[in-house]
């Protein structure tokens, strides 16, 4: 039996540096993402994660490193990969004065798009955007400039979609009904990078990875990352929380304490220490009618996040 030949990764990526006066803000970073995949980047704001998603696909020459995106050269290819690129930035940009559909036939001209009026209502059907082609753009809530900006990027039907916080602002309902979108183009083999705040929308994508100050920390599937992160969390209820949170702030052992309204997420990677710093609150003091309880917890990814930003240095200068 002959094996099936083995996919090339869309994107390749090895040692990427890139400077900005004496600043680095990508420092010798290495990412492999397979065709279809959903990839998301995670870090502090103005950590690099747009930067290097720029760098990944040709939108920036890096300073140094090499690689390939969808096959070609990021250095010497550059212009044929941003062809095949849909890029979908955090603020509308798009022109409030024209329609829906006036706003997709001017993408679609210049992409140069054939037999356009036909993708353009493709496009328009299939984001739901059909019943309100003729709405002007600057009119639409923040969902439905989402699903207009979508629509637009997809037109030139792109093999990478660059997502840069593309939910920021967006009512729950709205975020989900777009990744719901994201994951159908995904199975129908177009590659996605997203940056995003959202640890909901992070624990969407089949890999993550965490850029702090232009160096990637960690990568991976999510589970991993937090698997691998070290992380020991216990659950902490009963009792007033902020007390028992401000008791434990700086003690051996405790390098977090988050308040989720009644309750207390306590972590550390010393699990001995964590728990000697916990034990005068096991099993008690009754306060409030309540007893404390603790248990052990899996850590969630905004504690994995948190850790590695506490460990993180700013490269600001």
């Amino acid at each position: 039996m002959t094996p099936t030949p083995a996919v090339p990764p869309a994107i390749d990526v090895r040692g990427l540096v890139k400077r900005f006066g004496t600043r680095t803000v990508v420092n010798d970073v290495s990412i492999r993402v397979g065709q279809g995949q959903i990839y998301g980047f995670l870090g502090p704001n103005g950590s690099g994660k747009t930067t290097t998603i720029r760098l990944l696909c040709g939108l920036l020459t890096p300073d140094a490193g090499e690689g390939t995106c969808l096959g070609l050269d990021i250095r010497t290819q550059s212009a044929a990969i941003k062809r095949q690129v849909g890029y979908m930035t955090q603020k509308f940009s798009f022109w409030e004065d024209l329609s829906i559909a006036e706003n997709l036939d001017f993408v679609a001209r210049m992409y140069g798009v054939p037999d356009r009026r036909r993708k353009v209502a493709a496009a328009l059907e299939r984001l739901g955007l059909g019943n309100r082609r003729a709405q002007l753009a600057g009119e639409l809530s923040g969902g439905w400039k989402q699903r207009l900006a979508l629509a637009a990027c997809i037109l030139h039907e792109p093999k990478l979609l660059l997502l840069d916080e593309p939910t920021a602002g967006v009512d729950p309902k709205a975020r989900r009904e777009f990744w719901e979108e994201i994951h159908r183009l995904a199975g129908e083999g177009l590659t996605v990078l997203v940056s995003t705040h959202y640890m909901d929308e992070a624990e969407r994508c089949h890999e993550i990875a965490y850029i702090a100050y232009g160096t990637l920390m960690v990568h991976g599937p999510v589970d991993r990352v937090v698997a691998e992160s070290g992380l020991r969390t216990r659950l902490v209820e009963g009792g007033d929380p902020r007390r028992i949170a401000a008791d434990l702030e700086g003690k051996p052992g405790v390098e977090m304490v988050a308040v989720f309204g009644s309750r207390l997420h306590v972590s550390g990677t010393d699990a001995a220490a964590l728990d000697a710093a916990l034990k005068p609150w096991m099993g008690g003091p009754w306060m409030d009618g309540q007893a404390v309880r603790v248990v052990e917890t899996e850590p969630t990814l905004e504690d994995v996040f948190i850790h590695l930003m506490n460990r993180s240095t700013d490269n600001f200068s």
